[in-house]
């Protein structure tokens, strides 16, 4: 039996190894043809007119900030309109070429080519603009790539339609499956792109109305829009789930069992995640935390860049970014430098000599802090005696600024210069630590300073 079989698949294996290389001995002897000349001139004249008719939409079209448009991409020809439109002519010039009696060749190569582009296309755009920080959106686009290519070379060679019978013929008795007596290769790879086109078109879709929701410049209603945006997502997805269940064939009223499952998975290992998850819309109704605020979270200080629904993302001025679950900004305690009022509190010290005048130095040094151009005027700048130190007069010198996210040490430097220049300018001494050495000279009787022997314990007044 074997014997047989092994014998019934080489002769299967010989036969599509035959028709193929008539196919593409076909192929090559039609391309061959002068008449081949007619198909280059169609070709490319479909791929300029797609080019035109993408660049004509492309100037009425304007993309959200930092957002680059799936169907136009960076640039007219980059995007998934191109490949679809080029696509979309080379079916009608190929329609056409039978009815002008000339025989089709080129557009048997070019169709294949168009369509694998509009897959490759359609998958980059879609991933880069849905998780375009991920690590594995290279090597999932670098996936797909190969496989599209290698179905087009297949379609070409005339191998794809054997093997497609091929899968077909091959069950799988494990699975069964609903009016049929068993599953095949071809119905689980079917079921399997399937499923990845709904969840792709559902991301597509969920990176439209992100984009189209986080279009402005508002900040006051960021973080309602940042709720609309996971709710639809979330959304979005559930159904695009659904909808690929549906399509694989599996009864929905069949996983009634999950619920209970997933009930039990969130009492015990999934407690967190729905912790961060719950966290982060109470963040974002509350507006405890908005998107642009300066916080200071396990002494990390940073600008808050975004808001996800598991975690938070803040950014330190020096660029490091810290991933903050946001269960942990609910409970434990978060300094917001800008929650009532983005305005901060500066300060640097400064000390001056000892018989300054500081009553008249007051005044000028806060007309000198205002000129700095990130100091703002109101609140004033205010100067205070803070300390007798054992040098010279310790004067705290505070301002306000509107724009932490900038940094302080700039602005604190720019005032600490503005400082030293008025100070060089009234000729005002900056205190150095000064010590009195005494050297004894040797046979030298040293003098002794008047009540020195009151000083030290035990010591006889002086005859």
């Amino acid at each position: 039996m074997i014997s047989s079989l092994n014998a019934t698949l080489g002769t299967t294996a010989s036969l599509n190894h035959t028709l193929s290389l008539r196919e593409l001995e076909s192929l090559l002897t039609a391309l061959a043809r002068p008449q081949a000349l007619i198909e280059v001139g169609l070709v490319l004249a479909c791929l300029a007119l797609s080019w035109l008719i993408v660049y004509r939409i492309s100037k009425h079209v304007t993309a959200a900030p930092g957002h680059h448009s799936v169907l136009l991409g960076h640039r007219v020809f980059d995007g998934v309109l191109f490949p679809v439109i080029a696509l979309l002519l080379a079916l009608g010039a190929r329609r056409v070429m039978p009815l002008l009696g000339e025989p089709v060749a080129l557009f048997r190569v070019v169709i294949p080519v168009l369509l694998s582009l509009v897959v490759i296309r359609l998958v980059a755009r879609v991933l880069r603009a849905t998780m375009p920080d991920s690590l594995g959106i290279k090597l999932l686009e670098r996936s797909v790539s190969w496989i599209a290519w290698l179905g087009s070379i297949l379609w070409i060679v005339g191998v794809l339609p054997i093997l497609i019978e091929e899968l077909q013929d091959a069950d799988l008795t494990f699975l069964p499956k609903n009016g049929k007596a068993y599953i095949t290769v071809y119905d689980v790879l079917l079921g399997v792109l399937q499923v990845g086109a709904v969840l792709l078109v559902v991301l597509w879709l969920s990176s439209v109305i992100e984009s189209r929701l986080l279009r402005g410049k508002s900040v006051l209603d960021l973080s309602m829009r940042k709720i609309a945006v996971n709710l639809t997502r979330t959304a979005l997805l559930v159904i695009g789930a659904m909808v690929a269940l549906n399509t694989l064939g599996l009864n929905l009223s069949a996983l009634s069992w999950l619920g209970g499952a997933v009930g039990v998975g969130l009492g015990f290992g999934l407690q967190k995640i729905a912790a961060n998850y719950v966290s982060g819309f109470m963040i974002l109704a509350e507006r405890s935390l908005r998107i642009g605020d300066m916080v200071k979270v396990d002494n990390f200080e940073g600008r808050i860049s975004d808001i996800k629904t598991r975690y938070t993302v803040i950014r330190a001025l020096n660029g490091r970014e810290a991933i903050v679950p946001n269960e942990s900004l609910i409970t434990t305690r978060v300094e917001n430098l800008s929650l009532a009022d983005p305005q901060v509190n500066v300060s640097t010290v400064v000390q001056v000599a000892y018989g300054t005048d500081v009553d008249a130095l007051f005044p000028q040094l806060i007309d000198e802090i205002k000129r700095v151009p990130r100091v703002l005027s109101e609140p004033s700048p205010s100067v205070s005696l803070s300390n007798f130190a054992a040098d010279g007069l310790e004067l705290t010198i505070g301002f306000w600024i509107s724009d932490p996210h900038n940094g302080q040490g700039g602005v604190r430097s720019e005032v600490n210069l503005a400082i030293l220049r008025l100070l060089n300018r009234l000729e005002i001494d900056i205190p150095f630590p000064q010590r009195v050495v005494r050297t004894v000279v040797e046979g030298a009787v040293a003098p002794v300073p008047p009540g020195a022997d009151k000083l030290v314990p035990g010591s006889a007044p002086a005859a």
